[in-house]
């Protein structure tokens, strides 16, 4: 979607600010005042990024378009013994209230040497690299000396051609050849932690996995002393650098997309912030910029936000950017794309149109039959690299050069435009690349985000106005709607023939968005009464309760999710929806919500109150009445010690019968809901939160109102002796607890002893696992002796290597309800 041009606004100024740490620099005395005198080297490699880094596709000055955006910290959770292997199992999920909160500048300080940027494809990953560069280049982070940009495509490249040197001063951004390069090496050197290595763009490669792996120990001594300046790959060096043989102590940036290479870089990592592009605000700022004269601001503006679709594209910057292409040339609202297909393929028709290139397109089209192949190699091979002995010709070379765009991404581009009116691409290999096929070949796809545009790409085109395709192509009227007809019928036969209940909430997503392509692409307006059929069928298709659970939803998501839940009302169908971990906008919950044919729904708590509360300031009573009554909570999962703290205000809402201290008379609505809703909630867990004591003393406030709890997990929370403590009145006093694990915590004698007491009196009480704690023979003696007045309990777990195995086995003896595992 992307083409070459990084979107212009991402991040924010904020975040050269925050790099902006008074660090030391080196320094010389002049009359007693100490003041940093950078070598002339650096101050002409400024000179130069910053000439570098100021200049943008078609005239665009980064510094002119840049919006004002800030990043979200995100937290690592390392939980059971194989913490690499997924990425949602890694890294935090939050909700969009948390998100709020975590918002930062993207730091550099302190002892964070290690840092990935993550962003889908739009999200200005690239951009924001170029601003901290260009800051760079002005004095603004004064803690380095040297910043270098390296590209991760690079990694492709087979041919050792390079050394470190080399590496750094003449294939990065860094400075012209006109320096001093055995110099500036010396320096940096001689000063290897006042230096950044920024990679971008890791996302075209695989097997990251072997760059991170220690490779055989000659090449690591060599690579490490390179004192004669030998030649290594690019990957070589990179590996090196990247496990801290070349440059010890320098800081690395690494830009990445979430899905794929992120989870094998994530173990390394210090720092992970995470890029979620516009908001409205945003949106209007950047258009702003764009549009200088105020009329066609005003015009644009007031067009774009009532082409519903259009807008909610624009929280992406690169789709933001697209759109006001689209919007410099429309003339009424009717002419507005209502897809994403729509919006890139009336882009790609104003530039050629403005280069009068559709007429060149068509010679080469003619001449170069392999084309649309080579673009289908690349989506497949998630490559935008030219493969190795295939060339393009000069005059397409220069087209997409002319237009603006990357020539690989261009052919992307193209190849969804000719892609079912080419008879080179048959239907045997039009159906083997269909979405959501099954397979060994298919699960082994790790790098899924442009396989996945090209198949949203190639359903909207199926379905677009054929005068606006024809225009590209040479094919005759009758050939084309030929090709058109067989494609659409497979794909119609392919869409209505899935198992719905077997997708994956990814997979519903994606449904839902092909769905929607395919009935809104037309650009003249029209909508083929045989595409929408699809809508139908997926509406009345899909499971009463459909989830989303872990699959973030942009605004646009939301868009197209709640099109086909809609048609489903009409198709008489209701739903309950799974908002868990979506990580979507209040503006998108509320949309939902709002749907007459939702039954019920589960979100972050914290963005349910947060609507809630907004409901109440615009005195939207009906609807607030109605996203309490659809709320449902059980069966909870917290899994972070913020979670406790919802829950807690949501209980405070349930005692207090208001939803804050501001609210001026109570909410009857929300007293009887909201009572079920706390009172029916079965099962707690905390799995490896690391709450601690601290965090054990506010669950244990929260844990009086959940009267039907059953099963608590507090397994590896680091809770200790005084937490477990002030849990366990709590627990005494849970009617239906029946499960209780605090595996893996710190507890020692003293907490196992105070845990003794309570037991007889935890009348429900069936099953408890203290394994892997701190207690010793004497706290185990006394969880043993206090079982035998617990004639309930049916499974006591409580070893650990601090026990020594003849009192373990002396107690098992005496009884048998006491286990190993």
């Amino acid at each position: 979607v992307q083409m070459s041009s990084s979107p212009p606004g991402s991040l924010s100024d904020t975040a050269s600010k925050a790099m902006s740490s008074p660090v030391a620099s080196p320094v010389t005395p002049s009359n007693g005042v100490y003041h940093y005198q950078p070598p002339f080297n650096i101050l002409e490699a400024k000179s130069h990024m910053n000439q570098t880094c100021q200049a943008m596709e078609e005239g665009l000055s980064l510094t002119s378009h840049y919006v004002d955006v800030k990043v979200s910290q995100r937290e690592i959770l390392c939980s059971g013994k194989n913490t690499n292997k997924s990425l949602d199992k890694e890294m935090v999920l939050i909700g969009n209230m948390d998100q709020r909160k975590s918002l930062m500048g993207c730091s550099l300080n302190g002892n964070k040497c290690y840092i990935l940027l993550l962003g889908n494809t739009g999200m200005g990953k690239t951009t924001l690299i170029r601003k901290l560069c260009l800051d760079w280049s002005r004095g603004c982070i004064p803690q380095f000396d040297f910043v270098f940009l390296l590209d991760g495509k690079a990694l492709t490249l087979k041919e050792p051609n390079h050394s470190l040197q080399t590496l750094l001063l003449n294939s990065s951004s860094f400075a012209p050849s006109c320096m001093d390069p055995e110099a500036v090496y010396t320096q940096i050197l001689a000063a290897s932690k006042r230096v950044l290595i920024i990679f971008d763009g890791f996302d075209e490669v695989r097997d990251y996995e072997t760059l991170l792996q220690t490779q055989e120990k000659d090449l690591m001594t060599s690579l490490q002393k390179d004192t004669n300046g030998q030649i290594y790959t690019i990957r070589q060096l990179y590996s090196a650098i990247l496990q801290r043989v070349l440059l010890p102590g320098c800081t690395l940036l690494l830009s990445t997309r979430p899905r794929g290479t992120a989870n094998q870089l994530l173990r390394r990592t210090d720092s992970l912030v995470e890029m979620y592009g516009f908001n409205p605000k945003d949106v209007e700022t950047y258009l702003s910029r764009y549009f200088t004269d105020p009329a066609l601001r005003e015009s644009a503006l007031d067009y774009l936000k009532k082409s519903s679709f259009l807008h909610l594209l624009c929280w992406n910057p690169g789709l933001c950017r697209l759109a006001c292409l689209v919007l410099e040339q429309a003339k009424s609202l009717a002419e507005l794309p209502r897809t994403l297909t729509g919006l890139c393929h009336q882009v790609l028709c104003q530039k050629l149109e403005r280069d009068n290139g559709i007429t060149h397109l068509k010679t080469e089209v003619q001449t170069e039959i392999s084309l649309s192949s080579l673009a289908w190699e690349g989506v497949k091979a998630n490559s935008s690299i030219l493969p190795a002995g295939r060339t393009i010709s000069d005059k397409l070379r220069a087209l997409g050069h002319r237009t603006g765009f990357n020539v690989l991404h261009f052919l992307f581009l193209f190849v969804f435009l000719s892609f079912s009116f080419t008879r080179t691409v048959t239907d045997r290999i039009f159906q083997q690349n269909l979405p959501f096929q099954s397979g060994p070949k298919w699960r082994r796809r790790s790098h899924r985000e442009e396989l996945e545009l090209a198949q949203r790409f190639t359903v909207g085109l199926l379905f677009n106005n054929r005068t606006e395709l024809q225009r590209l192509h040479s094919y005759t009227d009758t050939a084309s709607r030929d090709i058109v007809n067989s494609k659409q019928a497979l794909l119609r036969t392919h869409l209505e023939s899935l198992s719905h209940d077997d997708l994956s909430p990814a997979q519903v997503l994606e449904a839902c968005h092909h769905v929607y392509e395919a009935s809104f692409t037309c650009s003249d307006g029209n909508v083929d009464i045989a595409s929408t059929t699809l809508v139908a069928h997926l509406a009345v298709n899909l499971p009463e309760v459909v989830t989303f659970h872990g699959v973030p939803l942009n605004p646009s998501d939301v868009f197209t999710v709640q099109n086909v839940l809609d048609r489903g009302r009409s198709e008489g169908r209701s739903f309950s929806l799974d908002l868990e971990d979506s990580v979507l906008q209040l503006s998108g919950l509320r949309a939902l919500v709002a749907l007459n044919n939702i039954n019920t729904y589960r979100a972050s708590i914290a963005d349910v109150i947060t609507l809630w509360e907004e409901l109440e300031q615009s005195g939207e009573e009906e609807l607030l009445q109605g996203s309490v009554s659809k709320f449902k909570i059980h069966p909870l999962r917290a899994t972070q010690v913020c979670h406790i703290e919802h829950l807690a205000k949501l209980v405070n809402i349930h005692m207090q019968k208001k939803l804050s201290d501001s609210s001026l008379s109570l909410h009857q609505s929300l007293c009887i809901p909201m009572h079920l809703l706390i009172v029916s909630l079965s099962y707690f867990s905390l799995e490896n939160s690391k709450v601690g004591d601290k965090g054990a003393e506010k669950l244990a406030d929260v844990l009086v109102s959940l009267c039907n709890l059953e099963i608590l997990n507090l397994s590896q929370n680091c809770i200790g002796d005084q937490g477990v403590t002030k849990l366990l009145p709590t627990l005494r006093d849970l009617p239906k607890l029946h499960c209780l694990s605090l595996y893996s915590n710190v507890i020692s004698d003293k907490g196992a002893e105070s845990l003794a007491v309570i037991l007889p009196h935890m009348r429900s009480l069936i099953e408890l696992d203290v394994k892997y704690n701190k207690l010793t023979d004497v706290g185990a003696q006394s969880l043993g002796a206090s079982l035998r007045n617990c004639k309930k309990m049916k499974t006591l777990r409580m070893w650990n290597q601090c026990i020594p195995y003849g009192v373990f086995e002396w107690l098992q003896q005496q009884d048998n309800r006491i286990e190993w595992h």
